[in-house]
């Protein structure tokens, strides 16, 4: 069966004249444009008179179970009638039929049960202020009056008819029309018999032009496997958790004086099966925890699991806003994974796309067959570069829509936080634009106030329901108070990206040792705004595509200075204020960029410079998170300190960071030329004990050799009151930690 061709089209054995003849709405119903089908389907009475009306196209032999009694075919019709005392049938009654193609079917009519959604669902909903809304929309299994099945609903306000197609009713539009809920827009429909796991959509005729649109389920919570798109009814929720204490832990916790080393992965090309298969959500839980525990990381960060069409759009042109993708199991397997994580004390951060979604006709666009979730103007409703779609911000169902998603993977699926993509395109109203290509503000200006007020709300919402949850953002301009109160004028995120940081670095970094004198100030100027914001550190996916290289292959020089150059690197991130996140790959040296559609190059473990690379970051992330100068401040001034951060002539970096009673004082040689019997500033008397050096053999380095001990000496240097004596290795970085 077709899923995506509308009904009206279908014959139906009702002749013209016939149908002209039937009272307007019969009329209207059989041609599947009745608004409210209740109206003329069911028990009613009549004239003073009981009737049971049904509309079964395509079918033969009704009657009523309890009674045995007969319905008739209103002649050329497909509508079928019974007339008699009402009080003989109960409230709700079976009718049985015979399809053309002889199979008998007996349901209990759908038509006899009263509205199920509450007053107040579509009160809140339309003010956008429901936080649980895909409790209310969607497809749920219950059990109503005794009787079991599924209720539905969906938010259309442009529809003259929205119905239920599925398998069990030939996606046949005309066989299940929903009821309207008045002026609300929302479309609803109890249809008993219908189980967990059959795949639906909604038939939605638009009541200004008549188009048809087949459309999978918005608040879907699962879906058939890519390429097809029918949403699939869930099962009800059974998991057991066990992570009531992560997540008692984590309501109590600290994350701004936490250690916080994120390992972003992208499920798909993470590791799959000896066929080149996706792996199991269950099967990744087991394979990556015990691989990110092994490493040091503290959290995992996973590229967009909501549900998406197109593998070459890594997640972020997401259909399914409510459905962990059915590519690597079902949404009980995904809740394993992150029980599993938390269990073994990995938080679980996933990213989310509230910028944009994709122009895919069986998704959101034109939903209703109008800009439902979109800006109907193209300056402020479609993305040009990404060829996407911009949520309409200042609608209340679109902001509850999106909310309650977020709220839905923080509650429902126990999520640790959110990463939100592409904050600078929802700030902007000229964000990638020409002029004349947008449209200004109420004020005038480029400020997009209602993406601003969403963001805000979204913020205070998740923070106040989901206490020590996290939203970062990632925003690549300099707007203020990103992660600010939304009380003191902020947007309320816990974190931001810094992608200055990264970009200058990675700039820095590209250069031959020679000239780097030349670009000293990319590495300091962000110590100038490092504590205006609550910064995450980022070498993402999207440093590693596209033809800019792999991180390895970003760095200058032969073999060796390339993997030197990656250790110091490593070492100045991880030594440097903010949260930590490296994608996968970048760990142990990926040669090739990054490539979705297969498996990272986990051969290279066996060369021994990829193995130190790696061994360097195990050792990179316990040390941070066993030292907490190095990470209680990470947000705050008071935690850093330069020693000397002039001496641009040899490429020399150093600085000490306070935190829990210690000082970590860190050494930095950007040159291949060794600094021997280098003096260095310190800011306490006594004894500095080196806990690691980049360039040791361990890591596959020069393995040039530097003391573990260093006893300070009363020769004030570099403004601190006493000194140390050390050998800087080549290209490499040193922290020692005062005893």
């Amino acid at each position: 069966m077709n899923r995506d061709i509308a009904s009206v089209g279908r014959s139906s054995t009702a002749g013209k004249g016939t149908a002209q003849q039937l009272a307007e709405p019969l009329r209207r119903l059989i041609e599947a444009r009745h608004h409210n089908p209740f109206d003329v389907l069911g028990p009613h009475q009549e004239n003073g008179e009981g009737l049971v009306r049904a509309f079964l196209p395509h079918c033969d032999d009704v009657s009523i179970v309890e009674t045995g009694a007969k319905l008739s075919r209103i002649p050329g019709t497909d509508l079928f009638e019974w007339r008699g005392e009402l009080d003989a049938l109960a409230s709700h009654y079976r009718l049985s039929w015979t399809e053309r193609d002889g199979t008998r079917h007996t349901e209990y009519d759908p038509y006899s049960f009263a509205p199920l959604v509450g007053d107040l669902d579509l009160h809140l909903f339309g003010e956008g202020r429901h936080l649980h809304a895909w409790r209310v929309f969607g497809a749920h299994l219950g059990v109503v009056d005794q009787v079991a099945g599924t209720r539905f609903a969906v938010w259309a306000p442009g529809a003259e008819r929205v119905s239920v197609v599925g398998d069990w009713n030939h996606w046949d539009g005309r066989r299940h029309p929903m009821r309207v809920r008045g002026g609300s827009g929302v479309w609803e429909l109890f249809i008993p018999g219908v189980e967990a796991h059959q795949f639906y959509k909604f038939e939605i005729r638009n009541r200004q032009h008549g188009s048809i649109q087949i459309k999978s389920d918005p608040y879907g919570q699962g879906f058939e496997m890519r390429p097809g798109t029918a949403s699939a009814i869930q099962p009800d929720h059974e998991y057991a958790w066990g992570d009531s204490q992560w997540m008692q832990a984590r309501a109590r916790g600290d994350w701004l004086h936490e250690p916080m080393s994120v390992y972003e992965v992208h499920l798909g090309s993470w590791q799959r099966d000896p066929e080149g298969g996706f792996l199991n959500y269950r099967t990744l839980a087991e394979w990556l925890v015990n691989y990110v525990r092994e490493t040091g990381f503290t959290h995992i960060e996973l590229l967009p699991i909501t549900e998406h069409p197109l593998d070459a759009s890594w997640g972020y042109q997401t259909t399914g806003y409510f459905a962990p993708t059915s590519r690597f199991g079902t949404p009980e397997d995904f809740r394993y994974f992150v029980d599993y994580c938390h269990q073994h004390g990995i938080g679980v951060i996933l990213d989310w796309a509230p910028a944009h979604f994709p122009k895919d006709a069986f998704a959101l666009a034109r939903f209703d067959g109008t800009p439902l979730y979109e800006h109907e103007d193209p300056r402020r409703g479609e993305h040009r570069d990404w060829g996407t779609l911009i949520f309409n911000y200042g609608r209340n169902e679109v902001r509850n829509f999106l909310i309650s998603s977020a709220m839905f993977w923080l509650e429902e699926m126990h999520l640790d936080g959110l990463r939100v993509d592409a904050v600078a395109s929802m700030l902007y109203l000229d964000y990638s634009r020409e002029p004349g290509d947008w449209m200004p503000n109420e004020h005038g200006g480029r400020e997009n106030l209602e993406a601003i007020h969403f963001l805000r709300h979204l913020n205070q919402v998740t923070h106040a329901e989901q206490p020590g949850s996290m939203i970062i953002a990632e925003e690549s301009t300099a707007w203020p108070q990103v992660t600010r109160p939304v009380d003191d004028g902020g947007l309320g995120f816990s974190m931001k990206w810094n992608m200055g940081w990264m970009h200058d670095t990675l700039e820095y970094m590209s250069k031959e040792a020679v000239h780097r004198k030349f670009h000293h100030h990319q590495l300091t100027f962000g110590l100038l705004y490092a504590f205006q914001e609550n910064f995450v550190l980022p070498f993402s996916h999207d440093e590693v595509v596209h033809g800019k290289g792999s991180m390895l292959e970003k760095m200058p020089g032969d073999a060796w200075q390339r993997f030197a150059n990656l250790r110091l690197l490593y070492t100045f991130m991880f030594s440097y204020p903010g949260k930590k996140l490296l994608f996968m790959g970048s760990e142990f040296g990926q040669y090739a960029e990054w490539d979705f559609d297969g498996s990272l190059d986990w051969q290279l473990l066996h060369n021994e410079r990829h193995a130190g690379l790696k061994h360097l970051i195990h050792d990179l992330n316990h040390l941070y998170r066993e030292q907490p100068a190095l990470y209680e401040y990470d947000f705050e001034a008071q935690g850093f300190h330069w020693i000397d951060c002039h001496d641009d002539s040899q490429s020399l970096l150093s600085y000490y960071r306070r935190g829990g009673g210690q000082i970590s004082v860190v050494a930095l040689n950007f040159t291949p030329v060794p600094r021997n019997g280098f003096r260095l500033g310190v800011p306490e008397a006594g004894q500095y004990r080196l806990c690691l050096n980049s360039d040791s053999g361990y890591y596959s380095g020069s393995n040039l050799p530097v003391w573990g001990l260093h006893d300070t000496e009363a020769v004030p240097w570099m403004d601190q009151p006493c000194s140390i004596v050390l050998d800087l290795p080549p290209l490499a970085g040193l922290i020692l930690l005062k005893i």
